[in-house]
């Protein structure tokens, strides 16, 4: 099979059938990610998408295989993961035991063409999404925490959709998954990786997406309490700190004060609650003082 002959099926049907199908599945995407992510559908391209822990990139991703009842095979990326981890690798206890069970009965050419077969094969994510013949989303999460030689077993995948085994032969998809990766911009990415990507930047919404990301997600919240939650959050963000509050803390702050029942954020309640979206001492210190909650 050539790599041409994975088939594409475009899953969305218009920038404003991603925006509804996104939302639907609770990520409430603007009309810039929105249509970056039609065009990514449409074109059957891979999508980098980019920006600063806690904006949401990986849930993009699961709200993209939500809403379009496509199956998450995700690859996390980390300092030194290798082939073996990312696309597959052989299971060597189970080829041993076919080597040890086999000696003076088999030649050698036999056992070896044997000990290579499709049994003995570990698929890992890479190869899972290439094979796989339901609608997928292949997330690759936080290719920048890779070591560069990771984007070379890539440009492959995202080029042509195949994996090449030396023992088995190319491996083709079938169907073309829809591939999402994301970095938080530790290091510059390889241009061949992102010559093959369509790109897309995410930073901290506005306040009043924002806003309106925490009710749906905390829709037990009070307006008055969620502005004052937005409020807040933002004006930590504009401090100096080690690390600024995410998306994701901003939710889970309104649980949090849910399952306390607050009702308003004053400086008692922001006080007892600060380590649920700081996360260094410096930062809290720092936070404390500068609110003056000391």
């Amino acid at each position: 099979m050539t790599p041409r002959d994975a088939t594409h099926h475009p899953a969305f049907g218009s920038v404003a059938d991603v925006v509804e199908r996104l939302g639907q599945a609770g990520y409430l995407a603007s009309t810039a990610v929105a249509t970056t992510v039609f065009l990514a559908d449409r074109l059957g391209k891979p999508l980098l998408v980019e920006g600063p822990a806690g904006v949401g990139k990986t849930e993009l991703a699961k709200a993209v295989a939500t809403a379009t009842g496509a199956g998450l095979v995700r690859l996390q990326c980390y300092e030194g993961i290798d082939e073996a981890r990312a696309l597959y690798e052989w299971n060597h206890a189970k080829q041993l035991l076919r080597i040890t069970a086999s000696r003076g009965e088999e030649g050698w050419d036999t056992t070896r063409d044997d000990v290579f077969a499709e049994e003995f094969l570990l698929p890992r994510p890479l190869l899972t999404a290439i094979r796989r013949t339901d609608p997928t989303v292949l997330l690759v999460d936080e290719i920048d925490k890779a070591d560069v030689e990771v984007e070379g077993l890539l440009l492959e995948v995202l080029s042509d959709f195949q994996v090449s085994i030396p023992e088995l032969g190319t491996v083709s998809a079938n169907r073309r998954p829809f591939v999402l990766l994301t970095s938080n911009s530790t290091r510059e990415l390889s241009e061949a990786l992102k010559r093959r990507c369509l790109f897309l930047h995410l930073d901290f919404p506005d306040a009043e997406l924002e806003r309106r990301i925490v009710l749906t997600r905390v829709p037990e919240l009070t307006e008055q309490l969620t502005d004052a939650l937005v409020r807040t959050v933002r004006v930590l963000r504009a401090m100096e700190l080690r690390k600024v509050p995410s998306v994701a803390e901003t939710i889970d702050w309104g649980h949090t004060l849910l399952a306390l029942g607050l009702d308003t954020l004053d400086d008692d309640a922001v006080r007892s609650t600060l380590g649920v979206v700081l996360k260094h001492r410096s930062d809290t210190d720092k936070a404390a003082a500068e609110l003056r909650l000391n």
